[in-house]
C-alpha cells in the first residue's frame, strides 16, 4: 500500500486535533484509494481518539452489501457517481457510529469505468443531521497520482468542513 505523504500526515494531524477538540469521530469508506485515507488518518499518534475505522469497498457489490448503497442506484448510475459517494459516506457513518463519514469513489485508471473517464472522482462527507458535503473533481496524471490526489482532496474537504463548523458544537 502507498504511504501517506508528509502533507497528508500533517493534514490528518490537524483534522484529528479538530475532531478531538470537539469530541467527534470520523470513519472512511474508500473505493479507488484502497485504504489510503485510513492510512493517512491513522499515521499520527493518538488517532484512535477520533478515527473509528473504515471500509474498503472496491467491488461494486460490496458498496451495497457493506455500506448500504442502494442497488438500484448502482445499477442505474454505476459506482462512479456523486449519489453513490454520498450513500457510501452516510453508510459508513451509520455503521461505525461516527459523527462524520468520508467517502470516495472514482476512476484511477488505466481504463474508463461505467462510462466515466480516468480521473473522475466523487468525494462526499456525511455529518451530523445527515448533512452531506460534496466535492466532484477531475484529476490528471497516472493511477498513483489520481489515488494520492483523491486522498489529498478528501482530507481537504473534511478539514474545510471542520474548520468552517468550529462554533457549531460548542456551548
Amino acid at each position: 500500500m502507498d504511504s501517506p505523504t508528509d502533507g497528508q500526515i500533517d493534514a490528518a494531524a490537524n483534522i484529528l486535533a479538530l475532531l478531538i477538540g470537539r469530541g467527534a469521530t470520523v470513519s472512511a469508506a474508500e473505493s479507488l484509494t484502497g485504504g489510503l485515507i485510513g492510512v493517512a488518518l491513522t499515521a499520527p499518534a493518538g488517532a484512535s481518539a477520533a478515527f473509528r475505522g473504515g471500509v474498503v469497498a472496491y467491488a461494486t457489490d460490496l458498496k451495497a452489501a457493506l455500506l448500504g448503497v442502494p442497488s438500484e442506484l448502482l445499477s442505474r448510475e454505476g459506482a462512479v457517481h456523486p449519489d453513490v459517494a454520498a450513500a457510501m459516506a452516510e453508510g459508513v457513518r451509520e455503521r461505525t457510529k461516527s459523527d462524520y463519514g468520508l467517502a470516495v469513489t472514482g476512476v484511477a485508471g488505466p481504463d474508463p469505468q461505467d462510462g466515466r473517464p480516468v480521473g473522475t472522482v466523487h468525494i462526499a462527507l456525511s455529518g451530523p443531521g445527515k448533512r452531506v458535503w460534496h466535492r466532484d473533481i477531475m484529476l490528471d496524471g497516472g493511477r498513483d497520482q489520481i489515488r494520492q490526489g483523491t486522498c489529498r482532496e478528501a482530507l481537504s474537504l473534511l478539514r474545510g468542513v471542520l474548520e468552517a463548523n468550529l462554533g457549531e458544537h460548542s456551548g
